[in-house]
């Protein structure tokens, strides 16, 4: 029988983009916590330009590695120590650095430095998902976790009341291609070079990380970090969106089960003139998969 693959993400954007009876273009917003790009590494904060059969990559957050792979998803202290080494490099294992302290057992260090040194084990990441659990573990809410999402959800409920407008800084620059690898053929993920191609703009997380980092270790609240954080992540949804100009906005993926995030980027956007789409009767994350999946190769085939 005939196969027609779909990206995850796109599928993400293509359910929500089903329910509410849409054709694109629109600018979706896929964030979640794991889903291979045909890029070969593993998207999850992703700015799509989408319709119902294709997307170019718009924009996606600074990737990180994740040390020990599929174990840093169930260890976020993990997460926190490759985001960590990504913006200050093996200089974070020669010093007694209190981040790296706190977070990693003293027992792993020499491991995880030399897995990290030697690019062995541990997949480059774009998660917004994983952004959350790296933030969850730099504050000391959870490095551990017993089902996925738990620390996400801990970083949500620890905003929960907090009243503030207050945001961290972030950056937003033109993709720039480090080293050019690509894994995974467009033949083999039966993509479009469209697809494959890098995407226009990155979010560097750095200044926001290190304004946390400077909060938390000077004694500030986890409740205002973790609100601010979350405004943070709202406002990076508005400044990319006024980037790419497309003024439908589809939210989908798993991080939109937070409400904080999700409720705060549809009031934004509506303020500022654009019209936001998210799930109502489809589950934003996984669960929607098939719906959007269905969509696209409905979408394709009826084309040809």
């Amino acid at each position: 029988l005939p196969v027609l693959s779909v990206q995850h993400h796109h599928a993400h954007v293509a359910a929500c983009m089903a329910e509410h009876h849409l054709r694109g273009p629109v600018l979706g917003v896929a964030w979640d916590g794991t889903g291979h790009g045909p890029d070969g590494t593993i998207w999850g904060g992703e700015f799509l330009l989408a319709d119902e059969i294709g997307f170019q990559r718009a924009a996606t957050f600074r990737p990180f590695r994740l040390p020990g792979g599929e174990q840093a998803v169930r260890e976020p202290w993990r997460a926190a120590v490759g985001l960590l080494y990504e913006m200050r490099g093996p200089v974070l294992f020669e010093r007694d650095d209190r981040v790296l302290l706190q977070s990693c057992p003293s027992s792993d260090r020499a491991v995880l430095r030399s897995i990290l040194a030697g690019n062995v084990h541990a997949p480059r990441t774009s998660s917004a998902g994983r952004l959350f659990d790296v933030v969850a573990s730099l504050m000391g809410l959870r490095q551990r976790v017993s089902f996925d999402g738990q620390a996400a959800m801990e970083l949500e409920w620890a905003a929960e009341g907090e009243r503030t407008d207050e945001t961290y800084p972030f950056e937003i620059g033109e993709w720039r291609m480090e080293d050019g690898k690509q894994r995974v053929t467009s033949d083999e993920w039966r993509v479009t070079s469209e697809q494959m191609k890098p995407p226009r703009f990155i979010i560097d997380w750095g200044p926001m990380i290190e304004a946390i980092l400077s909060e938390s270790l000077n004694g500030g609240r986890v409740s205002s970090i973790a609100a601010k954080f979350h405004n943070t992540l709202i406002e990076i949804i508005l400044a990319v969106a006024r980037q790419v100009g497309e003024k439908r906005v589809v939210l989908g993926g798993g991080c939109f089960q937070n409400r904080i995030l999700l409720e705060g980027a549809v009031r934004r956007l509506r303020a500022t003139g654009f019209h936001p789409f998210w799930p109502h009767r489809i589950p934003p994350n996984d669960g929607g998969l098939a719906l959007g999946q269905l969509y696209v190769a409905m979408s394709k085939t009826s084309r040809q």
